[in-house]
């Protein structure tokens, strides 16, 4: 059986339903617990510069390099070496799937606005309906990435149309008065005192940073795209639809509700601000859309978490039971392996929440480092020449690549003690490296750069320990 291919629109439903899970409905809140709106348009405004160069050097690694079927790994791989690319391999996979788990308690977390037997999403109730949502979404995947994509993108479609509702909504109930009033945040207390214009802007990226976490989406799949140019296409398009549909969001509920009010909205807040324009029926519209979008991006998610380990495994980085597929040439191994992650860690925040947290914790900002790494070789790329005739012109590519490992370096930054957390993730991720290369027979192990890194790695882990012992750093979500 020949192996279905995605589509453009697709592509962009994998970007989009990654990108818009649970975060969009709490932005109101989230925002203005700790800036005014003027922060969060200076804000706003650092994020969509960042965020559009990422999003062209993901459209430019694709065009210049099609040989790379894995994304944000194999771009790594490529420019740092081995050792390098199955980190980023290691903490995007890790990440993914332990963000499904968090994804399958928000989905019953919001389904108990309907029936409260749900409670928190995180009872036994929840944890047999989650168990039950994960298999199905398994066995969907198994019978081909085509039609898990498919239903992706119905379900992208329709938690879309219900943020455009609450648009259209928050368009009709804006007013200009409220949205300047303490326009700079002179008059915000938080914790007895009116934070600095600098610090609102950077507590906005501290949110910014996570809901635009899945724009690698189409490079992670790129191998089973129908055309390569479609990829980047399909990354540009998703990331100015989200960024769209985030701004109106996040701005115009500054304009429905003072600060004061929106900051302190339960989350998802969203339902609070279209309750206060529309009525009672707002909040379970909302509630309602909430379902559907982390239904989608669990969907998104457990494919992307697949397919990564598939992809590296196939490189020669994973053990090669990675690579096998089913006759509907989905990763089968992968996918069992992935999932019975996930299914273990249900049951952990069961018995242990505070464990799966502390793990969270520790995963969350795993994620970024792929990033960073991806935009540094487009520069590495670019300064080198690599891929470019010579009369081609490369001053445009070379600032593209500057401004997006500048914005990496940030995302990473702004992760503030998450990413020092993160690296208690990588560093066992140096001894799975090393089995996996002695029993492949590699020759040579550990290069010396590589070496440093890894050292670099250890003495990070044993700082994050120490910090965490004195009470520096708190395993928290």
């Amino acid at each position: 059986m020949s192996e279905k291919k995605l589509g453009l629109s697709a592509l962009i439903a994998l970007v989009i339903g990654s990108m818009i899970g649970g975060g969009v409905f709490s932005l109101p809140q989230n925002f203005a617990a700790s800036a005014s709106s003027g922060a969060l348009l200076i804000g706003w405004g650092i994020t969509a510069v960042g965020m559009i160069c990422l999003a062209l050097i993901f459209q430019l690694l694709n065009r210049r390099r099609p040989d790379l079927e894995g994304g944000i790994y194999s771009y790594a791989r490529a420019g740092f070496g081995d050792f390098v690319g199955f980190q980023a391999a290691w903490g995007y996979w890790f990440s993914a799937w332990l963000g499904n788990v968090s994804y399958a308690v928000l989905l019953f977390s919001a389904l108990s606005f309907f029936f409260p037997i749900f409670g928190l999403g995180n009872n036994w109730q929840s944890i047999i309906g989650a168990s039950v949502v994960l298999w199905l979404v398994h066995t969907l995947v198994l019978k081909g990435v085509q039609e898990a994509a498919f239903i992706n993108t119905i379900l992208t479609v329709v938690k879309v149309l219900v943020l455009l509702v609450f648009i259209a909504a928050a368009v009709i109930a804006f007013r200009i008065g409220i949205f300047t009033a303490d326009f700079w945040g002179r008059l915000m207390l938080v914790e007895g005192h009116s934070p600095a214009l600098f610090e609102q802007v950077k507590s906005t990226m501290l949110v910014t940073t996570w809901v635009f976490i899945g724009i690698e989406g189409a490079t992670v799949v790129s191998s089973r795209a129908a055309k390569r140019s479609d990829i980047g296409k399909a990354t540009v398009l998703g990331l100015l639809g989200c960024l769209a549909i985030y701004l109106l969001v996040s701005l115009l509920s500054m304009g429905v509700l003072d600060q004061a009010t929106l900051g302190g909205l339960k989350n998802p807040s969203m339902a609070g601000v279209l309750e206060s324009i529309v009525g009672a029926w707002g909040a379970k519209f909302v509630a309602a859309g909430v379902i559907l979008s982390v239904a989608g991006a669990l969907l998104a998610w457990t494919l992307f978490a697949a397919e990564l380990p598939f992809v590296a495994a196939k490189d020669g980085m994973f053990p090669k039971v990675f690579a096998k597929v089913n006759a509907n040439h989905s990763p089968m191994v992968a996918l069992w392996i992935t999932n019975g992650l996930i299914q273990l860690f249900l049951i952990l925040t069961l018995f242990y929440s505070a464990g799966y947290q502390a793990l969270f914790s520790i995963a969350t900002a795993a994620i970024l480092p792929p990033y960073l790494l991806s935009a540094a070789y487009g520069l590495k790329l670019a300064l080198q020449g690599d891929s470019y005739q010579p009369s081609e012109g490369r001053s445009q590519d070379i600032a593209l690549g500057l401004i997006g490992t500048l914005y990496g370096v940030w995302l990473c930054y702004a992760a503030g003690g998450q990413m020092m957390l993160s690296s208690l993730l990588f560093m066992p991720g140096i001894f799975v490296y090393w089995w996996h290369k002695k029993d492949i027979g590699a020759a040579t192990i550990f290069k010396p750069f590589e070496m440093a890194i890894a050292a670099l790695l250890v003495l990070l882990s044993v700082i994050t320990l120490v910090m965490i012992y004195h009470g520096d750093l708190t395993l928290i979500a």
